[in-house]
């Protein structure tokens, strides 16, 4: 976590790595009003996120939605946080992708 803070502070980006956080709150609904998006998605939703949205609300706004899941640990950091849980998530996502 002190890499990553280390790597704004010093190349001086913490305004600009902040800033989707203040257009997605100014967006309203976490930033998913903005239209819908057609290219195949997945999500995996951490209950310590900062924001997470329903299903429905996926489903409505990303019509090509392929994989959903609720975990019952980790938030917005969540590589850092439950790193085994993230990756079994990437895994299981794709898996199905495959040609």
């Amino acid at each position: 976590m002190l890499d990553n803070i280390s790597l704004y502070w010093f190349t001086d980006t913490a305004a600009s790595s902040a800033r989707i956080y203040w257009e997605n709150t100014r967006a309203g609904f976490g930033g998913l009003s903005r239209g819908r998006i057609e290219l195949q998605m997945a999500a995996s939703v951490f209950p310590h996120e900062i924001f997470c949205p329903p299903k429905a609300w996926a489903e409505a706004l990303w019509p090509n939605l392929f994989y959903w899941n609720e975990l019952d640990k980790g938030g917005h950091f969540a590589a850092f946080e439950q790193p085994k849980l993230f990756t079994e998530e990437l895994r299981k996502a794709f898996r199905s992708r495959r040609g």
